[in-house]
């Protein structure tokens, strides 16, 4: 998949590389510039790796909440959520973003997965009035996020605040947009999608105040460093069809326990009931610079006790951080654990 504005990327001398089946700039002016503009002024990065589709029909919310793991029936008009597609098993199918539209739902998952989400998305309908468009070929998205992010906005477009995970409508330059509030490394952040046609006008203007004030593109090399140091995981290189809610530590963030009945809903309250789980994701820092690629093996012991799902270079730590899973003897904080080339401790 490619992003709708590859060539401004390329324009702006955008180094390219894939990331789970989406083609997207690796990075620009490097890893410290990019890194210091997010901490102190204001980065600008595509976030165009979302499969996105509309659902119509009068039963939309209450199809949506009966398969998802969140209360979707509880959603504003303007208001959104996370929630998980799960399989009778309980494990996770897909992270969906759900936005609540006056006569539709929005909803995002990451592209990587889009046909096997759409599939089972389409397989639960079951008699519904519920209508699921398709979205992804027609539109794109982009992220500002920084300090300097209310100004930025601001000299963009006129919006009103919006809450955390909220959604609105926005016109830039006549351009008809949503602006979503949806942070990716824990800082003010506006996001906003737009059609494939639009979204190349609406990256260079939003680019020019970033530059203006400061501030710079960023590519995934950094934002990957960002997240991690927020905590953020990301689907489905940190959780996916090999986990369910609880191991993947996502059961305060994705998951309602007052809804009622959903797929996976019975292994969901079984695990709560028992009371944990024999593996968790965990945040790991590392005792080296370079970060173990995604899947070494984590040991204690000699023994092997869990594995590394993404990593990075920390600025803010001084080494290199990650998620990984590790067994329940490990996941308190302060446990050791070991890996070829160095130890990572749990924090």
């Amino acid at each position: 998949m490619q992003t709708p504005i590859l060539e401004e990327h390329k324009s702006g001398n955008a180094h390219l590389a894939e990331f789970n089946g989406c083609e997207l700039p690796e990075s620009f002016a490097g890893f410290d510039a990019e890194y210091r503009a997010a901490r102190e002024t204001a980065a600008i990065f595509d976030t165009s790796w979302n499969a996105i589709w509309f659902l119509g029909g009068r039963d939309r919310v209450q199809y949506l909440h009966n398969v998802t793991s969140n209360d979707i029936k509880g959603l504003a008009k303007g208001s959104g959520a996370l929630a998980l597609l799960l399989n009778p098993q309980g494990r996770i199918l897909a992270e969906l973003e759900i936005y609540a539209l006056p006569e539709k739902l929005l909803v995002r998952s990451h592209a990587s997965q889009r046909e096997r989400t759409l599939a089972t998305l389409k397989k639960y309908i079951i008699g519904s009035k519920v209508e699921i468009e398709d979205v992804t070929e027609r539109m794109g998205s982009f992220a500002i996020e920084g300090p300097q992010t209310p100004e930025v906005v601001h000299q963009l477009t006129t919006i009103e605040n919006i809450l955390p995970m909220g959604l609105c409508e926005a016109t830039i330059d006549g351009h008809a947009c949503w602006a979503i509030c949806r942070g990716y490394f824990g800082m003010m952040a506006v996001e906003f999608i737009a059609s494939r046609e639009d979204l190349s006008m609406l990256w260079c203007k939003a680019l020019g105040i970033v530059r203006h004030l400061g501030g710079t593109p960023i590519g995934m090399t950094a934002l990957n460093a960002l997240r991690l140091e927020a905590g953020e995981p990301w689907f489905p290189v940190d959780f996916n069809d090999a986990m369910i809610p609880h191991e993947a530590a996502l059961e305060t963030t994705h998951v309602s326990f007052n809804k009622g009945c959903y797929t996976g809903q019975e292994i969901v309250e079984r695990v709560r009931s028992r009371g944990h789980v024999n593996r968790k994701r965990v945040l790991l820092k590392f005792s080296t610079s370079a970060p173990p690629p995604s899947g070494a093996k984590l040991r204690a012991d000699s023994a092997e006790v869990g594995f590394v799902t993404s990593s990075a270079y920390s600025p803010a730590n001084g080494s290199a951080i990650g998620f990984g899973y590790v067994r329940r003897e490990r996941f308190a904080p302060g446990s050791v654990v070991e890996f070829d080339g160095g130890t990572a401790e749990v924090k």
